[in-house]
């Protein structure tokens, strides 16, 4: 979730998922349309909250790759590698 403010009520902080913007435009408020229909006035600029919705996907991001590289050293260390197919063959694991 990102934290933002409501237009007009810098006070009061609410959570938006950002897997539910759909755009962010800025004339001359700041408006967040939501795949629900919705539309959310706030009080930062697009530009924080486009760096906002960036920073929550690099932090899922980390923590995946931090969660799949605590998987891997916990299960013997070893990475897969892809052996080349043979002609008519699938890409074996090995």
């Amino acid at each position: 979730m990102i934290t933002l403010h409501r237009l007009g009520h810098k006070l009061e902080l609410f959570h938006l998922n950002p897997d539910l913007i759909v755009t962010v435009e800025g004339h001359p408020d700041t408006v967040i349309a939501l795949a629900t229909g919705a539309k959310i006035v706030v009080a930062e600029t697009p530009q924080r909250v486009c760096q906002a919705v960036r920073a929550y996907r690099i932090e899922i991001m980390a923590g995946a790759m931090k969660s799949r590289q605590d998987q891997r050293e916990s299960s013997g260390g070893t990475v897969s590698q892809l052996r080349p197919a043979a002609a008519g063959d699938q890409a074996d694991l090995i």
